[in-house]
């Protein structure tokens, strides 16, 4: 059997710049070590292992089985322990807490940065790590314990999760100025169903919110592009390449002079809610439910 303690984290750091690299050589350029200390480090990896942990060709190497599982155990092991320097150094220069906070796109760009501000002006001492994701990610984060808080859209399945509401946002159509249906004030989703889309990458919530009002109305939705953030779309939408769906205040003023057209939807899913989510089964530390009341105490509602 294994014995943890003979692991060594230097050994594990060299193993992941030859896994990310795919030779030995490269690694030990880019760590600025000597090919025969990384040959040595993988050896005694091998050694503690009793695995062969990489195959051996002219151009490179390749992890074997072992390599690959070893690769996602020291990923986690040093990410962690990077995480912990980080931390008891901060509490060295003052710092008294850390919230990990798991946001989606929409709550960054429209309003986190603001509320962030305010609460850090208002509690220095307390660090905050901001990490943006997919909302379904964001739940799985908060449930497992990786993110202290989380913020979500309405639409996404929070079993396991005390939420509350964090803000409102309006969703609305956005096309190209000479687009046909930009003569419109309002329009109803069912019926721009003719039109292609550009829509976030797969996963996020409002690709699903639009999906599942496309399968209601009987239809289906005709995504030509899909792109990473609600800037991109813009840009994708600008060039004449679909028309798109996005929160209202995530669109730069400049872009509505001469450029796009924003059209209100009719459809009461339109409006939607964020929602801000820490672990249902509590011991929040103080500085998490101090954030947690800060960020929901603008409605004081339960979601």
């Amino acid at each position: 059997m294994v014995n943890p303690s003979h692991f060594d984290l230097q050994s594990l750091r060299v193993f992941l710049l030859v896994a990310e690299h795919g030779s030995l050589t490269k690694a030990a350029e880019h760590g600025q070590l000597t090919l025969s200390a990384i040959s040595k480090r993988i050896a005694e990896l091998e050694s503690v292992t009793d695995c062969t942990l990489l195959v051996r060709h002219p151009r490179g190497v390749e992890l074997t089985p072992a390599g690959r599982g070893l690769l996602e155990h020291a990923t986690r092991v040093l990410d962690q322990v990077n995480r912990m320097a980080n931390e008891i150094s901060d509490y060295a220069t003052g710092v008294r807490g850390h919230v990990r906070l798991w946001a989606n796109t929409s709550s960054v760009i429209q309003f986190l940065p603001d509320d962030l501000a305010r609460f850090l002006g208002e509690n220095p001492t307390i660090k905050i790590s901001l990490e943006e994701r997919l909302s379904g990610e964001i739940v799985d984060a908060v449930k497992s314990g990786k993110a202290d808080l989380g913020v979500f859209a309405d639409n996404t399945p929070a079993h396991g999760v005390d939420c509350r509401l964090y803000r409102r946002d309006e969703l609305i159509l956005l096309v190209p100025q000479s687009h046909p249906l930009a003569s419109k004030e309002e329009i109803g989703f069912a019926e721009t169903l003719d039109e292609e889309y550009v829509g976030l990458n797969t996963g996020s919530s409002l690709l699903a919110r639009m999906n599942d009002a496309a399968f209601a109305a009987g239809r289906p939705l005709k995504l030509r592009i899909q792109v990473a953030s609600f800037d991109g779309a813009c840009r994708m939408i600008e060039s004449g390449l679909g028309i798109g769906i996005v929160p209202r205040s995530t669109v730069r003023p400049g872009l509505l002079v001469d450029r796009l057209r924003m059209v209100r939807l009719g459809d009461p899913w339109a409006m939607r809610s964020l929602l801000i989510g820490a672990s249902a089964a509590g011991g929040l530390s103080p500085e998490v439910e101090r954030l947690f009341d800060f960020l929901s105490r603008e409605t004081g509602e339960d979601a």
